[in-house]
């Protein structure tokens, strides 16, 4: 199967390279959940989403990432749901009230961001290695 990367590059990739980079996550999805279970990582922290079993950049902007209790994705001052963007491309991470406009600089939303970016990283690492072990 022909993928093409971000570089407009055509990678070549086989069954056994996506059940690789699939192997790949689950071995990150696992290690973060024995981590939380175990009380060295915060469920904030997670590169990787046990709900939708992906990297959380893919899936933050669902509604079931949204916390008012502790402000993540939140807005207190409007009482609303704080959108995401993230460009995998680009490699950034933008979030603001639909509301007021307000761009959030809480400590959730600074997590939140951090988390994102990492995450995208780790993706990023996987899908490039599994590239390369494709050519």
């Amino acid at each position: 199967m022909k993928v093409f990367s971000a570089r407009g590059e055509a990678i070549t990739m086989s069954v056994t390279s996506i059940s690789e980079a699939a192997e790949q996550f689950g071995a990150v999805l696992d290690r973060e959940n024995r981590d939380e279970e175990l009380g060295q990582l915060s469920p904030h922290e997670r590169l990787s989403c046990p709900v939708h079993r992906r990297w959380v950049h893919q899936c933050v902007s669902s509604p079931l990432h949204v916390i008012p209790v502790t402000g993540h994705r939140w807005c207190r001052r409007c009482e609303c749901a704080h959108l995401i963007a993230i460009d995998e491309i680009d490699g950034t991470v933008s979030m603001w009230c639909p509301c007021c406009g307000e761009v959030p600089t809480t400590l959730a939303s600074r997590q939140i961001t951090r988390a994102c970016l990492q995450s995208l990283a780790a993706w990023r690492s996987h899908r490039d290695g599994r590239a390369d072990r494709a050519r």
